[in-house]
């Protein structure tokens, strides 16, 4: 059995290895190639590109990046012709692979999307292209199975692979120690896994962070980066804010663990901070023209993923813009801030308190951890390596080719 995945970002380069990782465990022989990333290569994937590299945002920047994107369709195409595998898998990253659907489903192959665009969310006019080009979904929100399905896709929830890797990840527990035991609290920034993200919102973040320490000077502050190009960004922020902030990469989960408070850019971090129970602040910042444009499609009132697990219809009151801050307002797991202006100084106000009253922090960390015991479920990673075998007509340890050719 022969699988064509593609997969553009860092998150889905994780889920994708997790997924791999089943599947060669279930399947004898099964061969995965196409575009990915590192953690995908390492699982086993042949990669043809490194597609974490192109992780890009916003239409300006993708269409700086076109004459790449092309080359990667022409290349997907060439190979679907020569080599025809038994099913493309996509995650994520739905500007390229709406197009990589396109071509497989031309070439008479299965289409299997695993972590959907967030259609319900933003754009619920392209649920035509996934009725056209997606032959299954497998779903990782529990309210996406039931919106698939009555807009006519074959829709399946497996849960979110993100808490496979968390329930698995080795954690360097010295170097947490050596975090906690120092003397005052400690917030970890956490300012995306993209570039862009970390150029858009850190500036924000150290902000709120001065402000912090002004009120309690003993705080002390560390930029947890994706990698070391962010890393070096960052310390050019911190030098230019003249903020004491330090600033490390390839220690997330140990600063995540650490922290006594996390700020926070959007995104499946926010899982992370949720499955460790750690209060926090969630911010995006985006251009007016973004914001403007966001606020015509939006469909759902918040940003976060933990936020719409924890909210009873995540589609109501989806016209207005949340403000955590708003007195007598809706209370969400974590206050967040889609915004196009400084709101340092309210993401300060928050931390503040969690940092300061001992009740606040304890009445948080119990709100989190009941929401875990209720979504943050192991075994998606498994759940969808048996779903994509069952579609195909694979037993697990032994492959049906008859089968797996009537599939396709």
């Amino acid at each position: 059995m022969k699988i064509f995945f593609s997969v553009g970002e860092p998150s889905g380069d994780l889920h994708g290895a997790n997924l791999i990782g089943e599947l060669r465990k279930r399947v004898d022989g099964v061969t995965c190639v196409g575009y990915g990333g590192p953690r995908m290569a390492a699982a086993g994937c042949q990669l043809h590109e490194d597609l974490t590299e192109l992780a890009v945002m916003w239409v300006s920047r993708v269409l700086l990046n076109l004459h790449h994107f092309l080359r990667l369709i022409f290349r997907a195409d060439r190979y679907f012709r020569d080599q025809r595998p038994d099913a493309v898998v996509l995650i994520d990253y739905p500007g390229l692979n709406w197009w990589i659907a396109r071509r497989a489903k031309a070439r008479g192959i299965p289409v299997i999307y695993y972590g959907t665009p967030q259609l319900w969310a933003w754009a619920p006019w392209r649920i035509k292209k996934m009725q056209r080009y997606v032959d299954h979904i497998l779903c990782k929100l529990p309210f996406e199975e039931d919106w698939f399905r009555q807009r006519g896709c074959a829709a399946h929830y497996v849960g979110h692979p993100y808490f496979d890797e968390l329930n698995t990840r080795a954690v360097d527990r010295a170097l947490v120690a050596h975090y906690q035991h120092q003397t005052g609290p400690l917030v970890t920034i956490l300012p995306g896994s993209r570039t862009q993200e970390v150029i858009d919102n850190l500036p924000d973040f150290l902000r709120a962070a001065s402000s912090i320490r002004r009120e309690l000077p003993q705080c002390r502050f560390v930029i947890a980066c994706f990698n070391e190009a962010q890393a070096r960004i960052a310390r050019q922020m911190v030098l230019m804010e003249r903020m004491d902030c330090e600033v490390r990469f390839g220690a997330t989960p140990e600063l995540i663990e650490a922290a006594t408070a996390c700020l926070a850019c959007s995104g499946s971090v926010s899982l992370e901070l949720l499955y460790l129970a750690k209060p926090a602040v969630i911010s995006y910042r985006v251009s007016h023209a973004a914001y403007w444009l966001q606020s015509k499609l939006r469909n759902v009132r918040y940003i976060t993923l933990v936020n719409l697990l924890a909210t009873p219809d995540a589609f109501v009151g989806a016209s207005e813009a949340y403000d955590p801050d708003e007195p007598n307002g809706v209370q969400v797991p974590f206050p967040e801030y889609l915004s196009c202006d400084d709101k340092s100084a309210q993401m300060a106000g928050q931390l503040v308190n969690y940092l300061c009253d001992n009740q606040v922090r304890s009445k948080k960390i119990e709100e989190l951890e009941q929401l875990k015991g209720m979504y943050a479920q192991t075994g998606a990673s498994l759940r969808a390596a048996e779903r994509i075998c069952d579609i195909l007509g694979v037993a697990a340890g032994k492959i049906s080719t008859n089968r797996v050719a009537k599939a396709a």
